[in-house]
């Protein structure tokens, strides 16, 4: 097995993702904000993947020993830094999920829900009892509960799976042609801070950290059979989350106003 064949065996859950029918639900402002009101717990738990990553496949204790894979290690550091302190729009130093909170409240979305919810997982310090707590949709609820057991299950070449496969990079250039056609239906909204936030993306991941993650997977894997055969087994699954994500969005736009 390599990454090849696993491309060739997540094609369903990707074109599933392609293909949702979530995308021609996004209509309107409320529609986006719903939108957005929810996907932003998928902003945020990624870092927790990239540190994860960088606490496995880099030496960030003392004393400092070198680690195997220096491109790997290279990798990680390399997204952490763009991750974590990117430029901004306006030229100053954030996390994407601080940009990403910006341009939520630009447009006029709500960030109070996710900033409760980090509250919580700060002040319970456990955080699957911070997902079981909190009022989330039970999709979403799965999908953090998803990504954080992979986490502590521990192994990297899993970890590396849901962080390369799991986070779909065709995903931003749907949304950035859905946001150009908001700002010419909807001008009075400030939508580009959040057009800067999915492009930024597409820049990264299409042309720098895809190809340095699959060379990330190639190092982490090996000859081990054993080893690809989780990765595809992951990466399938993490679409999967994705999937139901989606689905989750979809119905509570659909329901609106009575749930948003």
């Amino acid at each position: 097995m390599n990454i090849a064949t696993i491309n060739i065996n997540i094609q369903t859950q990707k074109q599933q993702l392609l293909n949702h029918s979530l995308y021609k639900k996004i209509n309107t402002i409320d529609d986006l904000h719903c939108f957005l009101e929810n996907h932003v717990y998928a902003v945020w738990d990624f870092m927790s993947l990239l540190k994860a990553l960088q606490s496995k496949l880099t030496c960030t204790t003392t004393p400092w020993f070198a680690t195997p894979y220096p491109e790997t290690r290279y990798l990680i550091n390399e997204i952490v830094l763009a991750e974590e302190s990117d430029l901004n729009i306006d030229g100053r130093r954030l996390s994407h999920f601080e940009m990403y909170l910006e341009a939520m409240q630009d447009c006029a979305a709500k960030t109070t829900h996710i900033e409760q919810f980090l509250r919580e997982v700060d002040s319970l310090q456990n955080i699957f009892v911070a997902i079981k707590k909190s009022n989330l949709h039970p999709n979403i609820k799965a999908f953090l509960d998803f990504t954080f057991k992979v986490i502590e299950e521990g192994k990297p070449h899993e970890i590396a799976a849901a962080f390369t496969f799991g986070r779909e990079d065709l995903i931003p250039n749907m949304f950035t042609e859905i946001l150009k056609q908001f700002q010419s239906k909807f001008p009075a909204y400030k939508l580009n801070k959040l057009l800067y936030y999915f492009e930024r993306h597409i820049e990264l991941d299409a042309d720098e950290h895809g190809p340095m993650a699959m060379t990330m997977i190639n190092e982490l894997c090996g000859d081990d059979q054993k080893k690809w055969s989780e990765v595809q087994n992951i990466s399938i699954l993490a679409l999967e989350k994705r999937i139901a994500l989606w689905d989750a969005i979809e119905e509570q736009i659909i329901l609106k106003p009575e749930m948003v």
